[in-house]
């Protein structure tokens, strides 16, 4: 994943995104292009469009903050993807030297963390990382996932289970095209961030050599912070769970997320939550091993 390529195509996909009515402009019938035009994105950024169509070219290497800042807004770029621009940015700022070769990550989960996770006993709570690899989970949260650990890989990930069992995932997602845009949009902005992850980069190949719904989504640049939100799963133990999720990255631990899952009292999905943790405590849940290292 060339973080120039990654820069380009990322800005042509936003641009061609953009609506003329969306900034004022009037579209007129013999438009050839979709979105905007180099030029008015330029004289939106208050830019030269020389200098606009170097940056879509992928050069971003010393792009001021300014400038970046003055293209989201003309793009009309979201919070998670003005953070992808300026990832992408400054990847290509960073002399080579620096960059180094391309790196594998051994996750570790302290045992401080698990100790924490194991605290929460009331809903799920799961450990990420921006791979989407599954790296810790409270017992709710192995109860939850058990599909997800039915891979025998590990760490688990959370895309492969999405894109490559999909009997299971469509099932356990009622929404599965809303998952699996999420978990490739986690993905991307992961590889704005660390464009050397040599992980990172082996599972993009594999899903996108083994899943044309993957490979689509791939090519959208689509970028997300998950943060909160409700999510539906439906588990094939417990029935229907609409769960309320809010994610945390770990200012400990940089790279991982803790996300939470609870529900409302007196729902029909807290007493979901009731009948996993007794699914779960019966040793029903053979298939969801511990996560601990």
């Amino acid at each position: 994943m060339s973080s120039s390529s990654e820069a380009r195509d990322f800005l042509v996909s936003r641009r061609a995104r953009v609506r003329p009515e969306q900034v004022g402009l009037t579209a007129g019938p013999n438009r050839r292009v979709a979105g905007l035009r180099r030029g008015e994105v330029a004289d939106l950024a208050n830019i030269s469009v020389e200098y606009y169509s170097k940056l879509e070219r992928g050069n971003l290497s010393g792009v001021s903050d300014a400038v970046l800042r003055s293209v989201a807004h003309a793009l009309r770029l979201d919070d998670a993807e003005t953070a992808h621009l300026f990832d992408l940015a400054r990847a290509l700022t960073t002399s080579p030297t620096r960059r180094g070769r391309p790196t594998r990550r051994t996750p570790t989960i302290r045992a401080g963390l698990q100790q924490t996770l194991d605290a929460i006993t009331d809903g799920p709570a799961i450990v990420r990382n921006g791979r989407m690899d599954l790296l810790a989970a409270n017992a709710l949260g192995r109860a939850l996932y058990s599909d997800v650990y039915l891979d025998p890989r590990r760490p688990a990930n959370f895309s492969r289970f999405t894109f490559l069992d999909r009997e299971r995932s469509e099932r356990f997602y009622p929404d599965w095209d809303a998952a699996a845009d999420v978990a490739v949009a986690i993905m991307r902005l992961e590889a704005g961030r660390d464009p050397h992850d040599r992980d990172l980069q082996d599972l993009v190949g594999e899903l996108s050599t083994c899943s044309a719904d993957f490979r689509e989504r791939w090519a959208r640049h689509n970028v997300r912070l998950h943060a909160a939100g409700v999510k539906p799963f439906h588990h094939a133990a417990v029935g229907d769970l609409v769960l309320t999720y809010e994610a945390f990255d770990l200012a400990a631990d940089l790279g991982l997320n803790l996300t939470v899952y609870s529900a409302p009292a007196g729902s029909p999905t807290a007493d979901g939550l009731r009948l996993l943790a007794r699914w779960a405590a019966t040793g029903e849940s053979e298939e969801a091993p511990s996560t601990r290292p």
